[in-house]
């Protein structure tokens, strides 16, 4: 009998240490995941919904390209510039579409084959386009990189082969993709399962996306993987459900697909978008002094939600800051307060308030300078 309970408590004991878990600090979630490291961000918000190792830099394989397109984005002034292809971006090693001497394609087509199938060519001849040197074109990689909050790093080629010294972060890689969204054509390339363009000879390369959340995961909207022998197996997945856009990156992860599904799973489970302040919300009406009107409507402009669980929800506070009473005159649109959000005593948000239309002063000197200033 005492054989017995012992097995039983060693193999409860198993199960506690190898069983998945989501342990939650600050209600930030930390993920028990083969992943060296991950973070999954909601996107409008930038919230930091569940993490591990997030600022720790690492190789990061071709989710590189991410930055390659942002970098693009930045400095081409159409898609459709046609693209004659550099020497040097021909027999570049790993994965490619097979670029000739001389071949010409647009942009746009030299994107989707860097997007779906991973082509390191592609990337290559989309540097060489916008940049003398790849060494120059990686440069502005990081700067840009640096410009949208990816502080801890540096890039030193477009296609993300091993190189000493290219080193990103989960966090960092997720702030690079989140900026990306902000542009339409990113996420119409990033979704697109399959197509085809030039192969310079009149027909056609067909184009298969590799990532497989695609057409298994409800809502995926891209985004790109990874895998060199440094940065081992990498995705930077991203899915929208209602209102709440969420960017997960995983770093070095086996299961890649079946974690960040799970991951992303888990975070639309545990949070919903709030709705705290709609945009153009009337706040409140004001007496109002020396005037004939007896108040003044006032309102906010900005909205602002942000993701939240159930019991978060709960410690939101609203504090609204105005006068007990305004005296004319006033014009419309006249700041005259300030509403304030907080999380747990913690500031998310600040908005001032505006008076929603002209009050006029019933004193006889404003009187008699409204007769002058009207004269």
């Amino acid at each position: 009998m005492k054989n017995k309970l012992s097995c039983f408590l060693l193999l409860c004991l198993l199960m506690f240490i190898f069983v998945p878990t989501n342990i939650s600090v600050n209600g930030q979630v930390f993920a028990d995941t083969s992943a060296q490291a991950m973070v999954v961000i909601e996107a409008n918000s930038n919230r930091v919904l569940m993490a591990k190792n997030e600022n720790v830099q690492r190789a990061n394989a071709s989710t590189t390209k991410i930055a390659t397109f942002l970098t693009v984005l930045k400095h081409c002034e159409s898609f459709d510039e046609i693209v004659e292809v550099d020497d040097r971006a021909i027999g570049i090693e790993g994965t490619s579409i097979y670029l000739k001497k001389g071949e010409k394609l647009t942009v746009r087509q030299l994107l989707y084959g860097m997007m779906l199938v991973s082509g390191n060519d592609a990337a290559t001849a989309l540097a060489l386009h916008i940049s003398p040197s790849i060494q120059e074109f990686a440069q502005l990689m990081t700067k840009e990189a640096k410009a949208c909050g990816a502080l801890n790093t540096t890039f030193k080629n477009p296609h993300g082969l091993d190189e000493d010294g290219h080193k990103t972060t989960a966090f960092d890689l997720a702030q690079i993709t989140r900026e990306c969204y902000k542009y339409p054509i990113f996420e119409e390339i990033v979704t697109t399962e399959n197509t085809k363009i030039p192969n310079g000879e009149g027909g056609y390369r067909y184009l298969k996306n590799k990532n497989k959340l695609l057409w298994s995961f409800d809502g995926c909207n891209g985004v790109k993987t990874g895998f060199t022998d440094d940065a081992g197996r990498c995705l930077v997945s991203s899915a929208k459900r209602q209102n709440m856009h969420l960017i997960c990156v995983v770093l070095s992860c086996g299961p890649m697909f079946e974690e960040s599904a799970s991951m992303l799973s888990n975070c639309f489970s545990k949070y919903h978008m709030a709705n705290l302040l709609p945009p153009y919300n009337y706040i409140k009406s004001i007496p109002v002094q020396n005037s004939d009107k007896t108040d003044v409507k006032v309102y906010t402009q900005r909205g602002f939600s942000y993701p939240l669980s159930n019991e978060e929800e709960q410690k939101i506070k609203i504090e609204v800051i105005t006068d007990d009473y305004l005296t004319a005159p006033l014009e419309k649109e006249q700041v005259v307060g300030e509403i304030k959000i907080y999380f747990d005593n913690h500031l998310l948000f600040s908005e001032k308030i505006y008076t929603m239309e002209d009050v006029k002063s019933n004193k006889m000197i404003d009187t008699i300078k409204r007769i002058l200033e009207n004269w």
